[in-house]
């Protein structure tokens, strides 16, 4: 099929549905991550990534996103752009490497550099890349950033301001609360209802008006094909039809509260899959037996995990500063998915934030275990996760990214 022929295909099957940004401007309900460009001898594959942006424009995708630290995709987005006259078609989101700032001056460093790059001269949604605790903002505020997006907002240079978020919902909601964003990007899935933003920090973004752009709504892939064999063969005999991949986007579609979300989408092939499933799906369309099938997709990959924790938090706060839930929820990642994915997921929910303890701070008072519904024996646990998810190394290189992404917090 040439690009002609795949055009016509689009055209003919693709309906895109929009929601609204804050300000009343239609987003399509699929987003364009492009972190996951195909790669050829190092770098990007521009004939490739070319193919697949026309392709998922005449779909209707008008929101790509992008950020300074994905390596040349800055770059290609704003060569394939300028070359094919996309720049009214569509809106660019990337982000300001806050991590990497020092002073006020950097700021501006950093953000001409990203417009040198994509070869625009405003950037339509500009996000404040992975914060995860609320000191990191403060530093921000303190080198004069509130100043500076106001001076962007005014010149035209920036339209909507928001951030990107990978931390816990209280902290979440803390940023949240504290200055008048645009948007949000969080990471959000059937697997993360109660974990980072979660379910509770989306619906409190949409209950101030703020769109919620979704990222890894399948996990990095992992709940298509990292599922366990018996959760792929109950998506294959269920009577909906639906794929994986499917399943996942359609459970995020169906909430009023998510305006876009993001693919790494790097085939024409995917494209037209996920275009369909955008066109197809709406707010509200779940059966209840649609959500029952969910939790028992849910249930298949937490029979591997080593702990029964839900993720109440009810244990929560620990007198030594130690994440519990977070802790447990890192150790049954590394058995339902992989150990790479569970301390991932360790060092940036739990490490990288202000105020927390590795588990041979606790001092066995016993606290949270009056409270756990579970009546799971956690001191004695969490003793075996942090042995199994944090050996010395990890835990060196978090002392370490602590003093960069944490810099200027009091420890």
């Amino acid at each position: 099929m040439d690009v002609e022929q795949l055009r016509l295909f689009l055209y003919t099957v693709s309906n895109m549905q929009y929601r609204k940004d804050k300000h009343g401007k239609d987003i399509s309900l699929l987003g364009y991550g492009c972190m996951r460009f195909t790669t050829k001898a190092g770098r990007i594959d521009l004939d490739k990534a070319e193919k697949e942006i026309l392709a998922a424009v005449e779909a209707g995708v008008n929101y790509f996103d992008t950020a300074y630290i994905y390596t040349g995709s800055e770059a290609a987005l704003g060569e394939i752009v300028e070359k094919n006259n996309l720049r009214s078609k569509i809106n660019i989101a990337t982000k300001l490497p806050q991590y990497l700032i020092s002073n006020s001056a950097s700021i501006d460093k950093y953000f001409t550099e990203e417009l040198s790059r994509l070869r625009t001269d405003y950037i339509d949604y500009y996000l404040m890349h992975h914060l995860t605790d609320f000191s990191q903002w403060e530093r921000l505020k303190k080198i004069g950033i509130e100043e500076w997006i106001a001076q962007k907002k005014k010149s035209g240079e920036i339209r909507n301001i928001g951030f990107s978020f990978h931390g816990t919902t209280e902290m979440f909601i803390k940023i949240l609360n504290d200055y008048d964003w645009d948007f949000c990007l969080v990471q959000y899935n059937y697997l993360d209802k109660v974990s980072q933003a979660g379910e509770e920090g989306v619906k409190a973004a949409a209950a101030k008006g703020v769109p919620v752009m979704i990222m890894e709504p399948l996990r990095g892939g992992k709940l298509v094909g990292l599922l366990p064999e018996a959760a792929k063969k109950m998506i294959a005999s269920n009577p909906r039809g639906w794929s994986a991949a499917e399943w996942g986007f359609r459970w995020l579609y169906n909430q009023s509260e998510v305006t876009c979300v993001l693919s790494g989408m790097n085939s024409i092939e995917m494209v037209q899959e996920n275009c369909r499933i955008a066109d197809q799906a709406t707010a509200g369309h779940f059966t209840q037996e649609d959500f029952d099938f969910i939790n028992q997709i849910i249930a298949e990959i937490k029979r591997t995990e080593k702990v029964g924790c839900t993720g109440c938090r009810y244990c929560m706060p620990c007198p030594k500063g130690i994440d519990i839930p977070g802790l447990f929820r890192a150790w049954n990642l590394m058995y339902s998915e992989s150990k790479r994915s569970g301390r991932k997921d360790y060092f940036q929910t739990t490490g990288l934030r202000k105020e927390t303890a590795f588990a041979t701070a606790c001092i066995g008072c016993g606290k949270c275990e009056k409270h756990c519904p579970q009546e799971i024996p956690i001191r004695e646990m969490i003793k075996k996760a942090d042995k199994d998810v944090s050996p010395f190394i990890l835990k060196a290189g978090i002392k370490i990214a602590r003093k960069y992404m944490l810099r200027g917090a009091k420890e």
